[in-house]
């Protein structure tokens, strides 16, 4: 058995590893690249490391984009076999793949635009797949509820374990009788792992018998400042901004944080612990998303599952406003009262938020939360670095407005909830490999794991192929 690490090894980006085992090729995650515009394009068109005809079948840990996103390019370069999810995995993959395929129609049309306004010629950006693309994707998908086991390939059956990192994310796990060496192996793939005491999830489950174990490591070797949980801090923040009398952004992927920001929303308002402020979901892929979360209460923790049924509505309230048209968008750059904008993306690569930030990052009153993870090299993280100046949509904008940043909202468990989580899966684990993180995180765990684990531990290198 082999297994070949093609994307997010020493980055947290493009999740793609390709196992090869009893003559075929099972992919674990197939997901978009997101950095450099160059290179971006580059990795997520051209499949760089293997041939999407050669894949047997595709196994999908969630819906996020950075697992999931190049799904409709996969099957429109030859792919021919079946996608397997759980089930809210799938419902959430209906809306954001097409809806990763119009920000890439959209965004290329005003990049393209504004290239030739300023002079230059051909185009400067370009589409990966189309919303029809996405859609024929979706016809390859078969779901399958959390530990069911399914046979998938000759000699391997998949199940699913819940990671409580977003709605249907899935732990997921090989049961392989290898024909080579004769042995019987079962491998662990974490996908993302949540932190547990979720908002909204159940927390993560402990898998037994794993003897290898593909690991996540985006938070490696960092802490989150706060606790699941923290309400408090992020009502406080909203009342200090707004104080400054404008208005409070908060880029936010659009499923699982979205939807944790208007549950804590709306316990505060019956609450009586938020003023009346008014709430704007500015992503037409968020809206579609929180109306799939009411669909699948099986994900819900005790908490937020009797929420539904007692109360009817755990993501609505009276001062919500759920915002899917350009002009609607439009209109929120001129009011004059104060509000809340939550818009996607989260790490401001994509979606309404650059439109939004565009207007609005270089006025002193306004301020921008970020309540979630930002990868390298995007805008996110480089406004959450403290950059006085930023480009956005093509153009350079100073950065004046206020600039917070919370993390009891994020959905990765930190450096000690990942060494829990480890302690709390079972078997030999004989063979450990770092995924999903950069550099210093994948040492940084690695470094820990060896420190209490007497199996060999190694961090995944992009585009290496290993033997187990």
């Amino acid at each position: 058995m082999k297994i070949h690490f093609c994307g997010a090894a020493e980055t947290t980006t493009g999740s793609q590893h390709l196992l090869e085992v009893n003559g075929v090729r099972i992919l674990l995650d197939c997901g978009m690249y997101q950095g450099h515009r160059e290179d971006q394009l580059r990795i997520n068109r051209d499949f760089p490391y293997f041939d999407p005809k050669s894949v047997h079948c595709v196994v999908l840990s969630h819906a996020h984009i950075d697992h999931s996103g190049n799904l409709p390019n996969l099957v429109k370069k030859g792919f021919g076999g079946f996608i397997y999810s759980t089930h809210a995995t799938r419902d959430l993959c209906q809306v954001m793949l097409a809806d990763s395929a119009r920000i890439q129609e959209s965004d290329c049309k005003f990049l393209n635009k504004m290239h030739k306004r300023k002079g230059g010629e051909g185009s400067v950006a370009e589409i990966i797949y189309t919303e029809q693309d996405a859609e024929l994707c979706l016809r390859r998908f078969i779901n399958i509820g959390y530990e069911m086991a399914f046979p998938i390939a000759p000699g391997v059956t998949l199940t699913f374990y819940d990671a409580g990192h977003i709605l249907g994310a899935a732990q997921v796990v090989l049961d392989i009788d290898d024909q080579e060496d004769g042995q019987h192996k079962r491998l662990l793939f974490s996908g993302d792992i949540g932190r547990g005491n979720n908002e909204l999830l159940k927390d993560p489950v402990p898998v037994p018998d794993v003897d290898i174990m593909l690991m996540e490591c985006t938070y490696g070797g960092r802490f989150h400042d706060a606790p699941p949980r923290d309400d408090q801090s992020f009502c406080q923040e909203v009342h200090e901004a707004m104080k400054r009398g404008g208005n409070v952004y908060i880029p936010a992927f659009a499923v699982e944080r979205t939807q944790q920001l208007l549950y804590i929303l709306n316990k505060a308002y019956r609450n009586g612990k938020m003023p009346n402020y008014q709430v704007y979901v500015d992503s037409p892929m968020a809206v579609s998303a929180t109306e799939i979360f009411r669909l699948h209460p099986e994900c819900f923790n005790k908490e937020v599952y009797n929420f539904l049924f007692e109360e009817r509505d755990p993501f609505g309230f009276e001062q919500l406003h759920m915002v899917r048209t350009i002009s609607e968008s439009q209109k929120l750059n001129h009011m004059h009262e104060r509000a809340i904008i939550i818009s996607a993306s989260g790490m401001c690569e994509a979606g309404r938020i650059l439109h939004h930030l565009k207007n609005g990052i270089s006025r002193p009153n306004n301020t921008v939360i970020f309540v979630g993870y930002c990868a390298a090299n995007t805008l996110g993280r480089r406004i959450m670095n403290g950059a006085q100046e930023v480009r956005i949509l093509g153009d350079l904008f100073p950065v004046r407005a206020r600039i917070k940043s919370l993390d009891s909202f994020s959905g990765h468990a930190d450096h000690d909830e990942l060494l829990n989580y480890f302690r709390a899966t079972g078997g030999k684990k004989q063979k450990v490999y770092l995924v999903h993180g950069e550099k210093e995180c994948s040492a940084a765990m690695k470094e820990a794991l060896e420190s209490c684990h007497d199996g060999e531990i190694h961090v995944a290198g992009l585009n290496t192929v290993i033997t187990c």
